[in-house]
């Protein structure tokens, strides 16, 4: 199932697309310069996660794809619900950015990225022009170690979730992030005897965006406010 989040609209570049070219472009030249990095990833992390990871010498490489395309006049992005039944995924359930395990096969990091978010939501890789990437992001819980891609696609792609993986696909104007009353906190149980206390997470309709796909949006938030 794809859902399409619908939300109140304002006037601004970000939400209104007007001058599509000039502003991927200025987006290319933020994702090329200085990014916030950390800084900006910590915002929307929880507070044990607020501090350097170093990646252990096993650790497991993953590239995700953060598209933008134009919709309804406004700019959109795809986020997928992973499945519950799962065993080994350790982040079942989740609302995450397609992607997934860096192959052999892989050319590139972008070339992962661009063959998962296939794979996952038949993003069509010829449509999707690559812009860079945001800074990588260390997940300890799943000793992965995520390099994410941000893409642009004139065309609104034909989504379709990959059921074995996906539960639900999510169409989310990105204006959406930007308003700072979908910005919330929630103490998450995360096992029987566990619980966050104070998580911050990105409310999409009553669904929680947290944990690290939450803090490379923050990154990207931030690159998109220097444009």
């Amino acid at each position: 199932m794809v859902a399409k989040i619908a939300q109140p609209s304002k006037q601004g570049f970000i939400m209104k697309i007007v001058h599509q070219e000039k502003f991927i472009a200025g987006l290319t030249r933020g994702l090329k310069g200085a990014l916030p990095g950390i800084e900006a990833q910590n915002r929307m992390a929880h507070k044990v996660r607020r501090r350097k990871m170093t990646p252990p010498d096993d650790v497991r490489i993953a590239c995700v794809l953060a598209l933008f395309y134009p919709k309804n006049n406004e700019w959109h992005t795809v986020l997928m619900e992973r499945v519950s039944n799962t065993i080994r995924d350790k982040h079942k359930g989740q609302i995450s950015f397609p992607g997934g395990k860096l192959e052999e096969h892989d050319a590139s990091f972008e070339a992962a990225a661009l063959r998962e978010a296939k794979e996952e939501v038949n993003v069509n890789p010829k449509e999707v022009r690559v812009l860079g990437r945001l800074t990588e992001l260390y997940i300890p819980v799943s000793n992965f170690l995520v390099y994410p891609v941000v893409g642009f696609s004139e065309e609104v792609p034909d989504l379709k979730p990959e059921p074995s993986e996906v539960a639900n696909i999510l169409e989310v104007p990105f204006e959406h992030f930007m308003r700072t009353e979908h910005v919330k906190t929630a103490d998450l149980k995360i096992a029987p005897h566990i619980t966050l206390r104070e998580v911050p997470y990105f409310d999409i309709n009553g669904q929680m965006l947290w944990g690290a796909t939450a803090m490379m949006m923050s990154e990207l938030l931030e690159v998109v406010k220097t444009i």
